[in-house]
Order: structure tokens, then sequence, then C-alpha cells
């Protein structure tokens, strides 16, 4: 598989369950060492500040033999006035990544775009799809026009962004994305945990959106567990707690199919293994032995 010849392995805070940059439960130094004894090349940023900025971050990445791969960016995309806002929380995320030490191009980080949480998709994530709380068809032309406006600030810096669809935002399906790359030049962030979750097909995304995929995050998916999590009433954050997001090659998304389809279509970039762990109630033991093991179980499955 000439995939691997082309891509690098990148690990995540998410999959340690955290979320903000100040009180996470390991030290970001501890955790850019444990992905380098597993074998990972790479991390995303994990919300701006954990990792450190400016020379701080270059240093840390620097010992640790660890590539920036980017980091999320939410900004209220359907509000012209918070969208205003956000743009300056926008650029101080540019100043993170553009700080990170860059040894090949085609792995520069990328500035992962996306949306805020939408209450009520929150609360009622993935299939069956909260379509009360969708965008107005109407509100499409200028949301994207706004989408394109941050890609193009991320261009002016040197960086090429991508959009992520998530569960709980108002781009959380298929059709949705689809939508998005209609109306704008930015490339997609193909998540394929949070695609199946969504009733989508991610081996036939892969294929569809070839050469418009512009960073991978390789999830895996239990479908049951997110059904239980939505029967019982359970929001986004319930789902994760229930193992929405399970180990790779332990859930219902067809990874195999995947990495043929982004071999064939010769995709080039980051790999990101994320495992969403929740904020509360985590077990860091689990958490260690699953993200060695999602390594080591992406080494055999790229062979």
């Amino acid at each position: 598989m000439q995939l691997t010849a082309r891509t690098r392995v990148a690990g995540a805070p998410v999959n340690y369950g955290i979320y903000q940059p100040t009180g996470a439960p390991v030290d970001p130094e501890d955790l850019l060492a444990a992905l380098a004894r597993d074998g990972y090349t790479g991390v995303d940023s994990g919300p701006i500040g954990y990792l450190g900025t400016g020379e701080t971050l270059a240093r840390r990445l620097t010992a640790a033999g660890i590539g920036l791969a980017g980091g999320w960016v939410d900004l209220r995309f359907a509000d012209p006035a918070g969208f205003a806002e956000d743009l300056t929380q926008l650029d101080a995320a540019l100043d993170v990544f553009t700080a990170a030490p860059v040894d090949d191009p085609r792995f520069a980080p990328r500035p992962t775009l996306a949306c805020p949480g939408n209450p009520g998709r929150m609360a009622r994530p993935g299939v069956p799809t909260d379509l009360a709380s969708a965008l107005p068809a109407a509100a499409w032309p200028d949301f994207a026009a706004r989408v394109q406006q941050a890609a193009d600030r991320c261009r002016d810096r040197g960086l090429e962004p991508v959009f992520h669809y998530h569960l709980g935002t108002d781009v959380e399906t298929e059709a949705e994305a689809d939508r998005l790359l209609e109306l704008t030049d930015i490339a997609i962030c193909l998540d394929t945990g949070h695609l199946a979750l969504a009733g989508g097909d991610p081996v036939a995304a892969a294929r569809r959106w070839a050469g418009r995929i512009g960073q991978v995050h390789l999830k895996d998916a239990d479908l049951a567990a997110h059904a239980r999590a939505r029967a019982a009433g359970g929001g986004l954050m319930d789902v994760v707690a229930a193992g929405g997001f399970c180990a790779l090659g332990r859930g219902d998304v067809d990874l195999a199919g995947v990495f043929a389809a982004l071999d064939d279509t010769g995709y080039t970039g980051w790999l990101v293994v994320e495992q969403d762990a929740p904020e509360d109630g985590r077990d860091l033991d689990r958490i260690r032995a699953d993200q060695h093991a999602n390594r080591r179980w992406l080494e055999e499955a790229l062979r």
C-alpha cells in the first residue's frame, strides 16, 4: 500500500479527554513523550494553548520529535456579528500554527475550521438527524461565504485549512458537507467516525471527495453504543462517554475500505488517530493502552 509513503500518523489530546487548555489530566510534555514512544510522529494541537505557544510550543515539539498536524478552530459562521468577533480567535490560532517547525510542506499544520455546537443538534447528535435544528437553505450562501473568508485568511498566513463536519454542529451530515464543498473551495477533513454516526458512508465519501480531502481523522465508531445513548435521551457527550468512538478495529467503520480509497485516490497528508474520551470520568490507564493499541493496529492495517 503506497499510502504509508504519503502519510504520517498523529495522535490527539481529545483522546485523553482534553478539551480545555488548562487543568488537563496529562502534562503536555508527557503526552508528547507518550506519542513518540508509541510511534506517532505528529499531534493535533487540542485546545489552543494546551501544547504551548510560540517558542514553548516549538521547543516541546522539537524535543519530542513530533510535528503539529493542525488543530480545531470553531467560528460562528451562522452569526455575522459572532463570526466577526471570532476572527481574533482564528488569528491567535494561526499564530500558534505558524510557530510550529515544519520539515516537509506536505505535513504543515492544517487549521481545522468548524462550527461551534448547535444546542439542538448537540442534544440529538447523529442519526436520526435533527432536521428542525439544521441550517435553513436560504442561510447557506452567506454561511459558506464566511467559511470561504476564514479559509482565505488562513491562506494569507501560508496555511491551507480544512473544514471539519462534526456531530452536534451546523455541518453534521454527508449532504451538508457536500453542500459546503459546492459553495467553497476549502478542503474537507474526512472524519470517519463522525460521518458514520451521522449516517454517512466513509468509504464512498473518501472516493467521492478525492482531491478535496486535506486531512483525515481516523475514528472508529460503535453504532450500537450511539443508538443506546440516543434512545436514552443522551447528547453528544453522553455518546462519547458511552464509547461511541471506540478503539480502531473494534467498531463498525470499514477502515480497510477507507484506506483502500485513500490509497487509490492518492491522498497525501496526516492521518490523525482520534478516539474521543469524556472530559469527566476518564480512565487514563485504559486511554493510554488504547492509544498504544491504536498505533499498533494501524501499523498492521497499512502493511
